[in-house]
């Protein structure tokens, strides 16, 4: 659901690591909040330091709630395990060519509990015209370490990340739901110096919403993009609108309990054993969830 000017700091594939993203589409840089009355005071109307604007929001979910509630007819079990005050990080897996299951969470959570939530994504969205605009005004933020510490820790925001990636939206329909490896456990990591708890989250429907069955390697080196997919869509609506329409499968969302980590915020490094060792159990948690949530749905389409 979550793709200017160069900064002296970690590589980009070091900040890709340890959110768990991708970072293939430009550079991923940090986005400084105000850092002053004077800098508030500069900012347009509601815009904030992330770029986010509440009343770009307020149109999104009104456009989007149809489609939230008729196209995919969401439900929910366990919103009560989503903190409603202080920060957390939300981990989900990831599925769908183009997918829809980051802006399904973010309206989700957004209506049901009234918190904002941000998704951290690689840099592709920010870097194209237009769109890079609407993605930072409904609450996109560019993935970096310290970008998600500071949502968390300093803002105790609620903030959402997918550590699959594009391994995971880049699946051939055959692997659905076949949970990719969490990159090397850095969002354990974030969490812990962070101080605050990851909430899993276990989501089917998004595999089909957009399903790819075959993929071009030839087409994705000559646009610099992780994969060039041709989908099932794509064969209902046309090349075009195949691209963007998502099929109306029925979307079922689990939150499973918080982890907490029994560990010092604020350290420099963390045992790497035990971030990878948190970083699996997260995973295969997820993993399990989302085989039971098959188990007992009759139908990709009505649930």
């Amino acid at each position: 659901m979550a793709d200017a000017p160069t900064e002296t700091g970690p590589p980009v594939d070091a900040w890709a690591d340890v959110l768990g993203t991708s970072p293939t589409g430009g550079d991923l840089v940090p986005v400084a909040p105000p850092s002053s009355a004077d800098d508030r005071e500069l900012r347009l109307g509601d815009v904030d330091g992330w770029g986010r604007s509440e009343r770009m929001r307020a149109l999104a979910r009104r456009l989007y709630d149809p489609v939230y509630r008729h196209w995919f007819r969401v439900e929910w079990e366990g919103l009560e395990h989503i903190p409603r005050e202080g920060g957390a990080l939300l981990v989900a897996n990831h599925g769908g060519a183009i997918p829809s299951d980051a802006p399904v969470i973010m309206h989700g959570v957004e209506s049901e509990l009234g918190r904002p939530v941000y998704g951290l994504a690689d840099n592709l969205f920010r870097s194209v015209p237009v769109l890079g605009t609407l993605w930072s005004r409904t609450g996109g933020v560019p993935a970096s370490p310290d970008n998600a510490y500071r949502l968390l820790h300093d803002e105790q925001q609620l903030a959402l990340v997918f550590p699959e990636g594009t391994k995971g939206t880049g699946k051939h329909v055959r692997d659905r739901y076949q949970l990719q490896r969490f990159g090397r456990g850095g969002f354990v990591e974030i969490a812990m110096r962070a101080g605050v708890p990851i909430v899993p989250i276990a989501i089917v429907g998004n595999e089909e919403a957009m399903p790819i069955v075959w993929k071009s390697p030839a087409l994705a080196r000559l646009l610099s993009v992780p994969y060039f997919p041709v989908t099932a869509n794509q064969f209902v609506f046309g090349p075009v609108l195949g691209l963007v329409v998502p099929l109306p499968s029925k979307f079922r969302l689990r939150v499973l309990a918080p982890v907490t980590f029994d560990v010092a915020s604020n350290q420099e490094r963390y045992n790497r054993s035990l971030v990878l060792e948190h970083a699996e159990a997260i995973r295969a948690s997820i993993q399990e969830e989302v085989r039971d949530l098959l188990r007992h749905r009759r139908s990709v389409w009505f649930g």
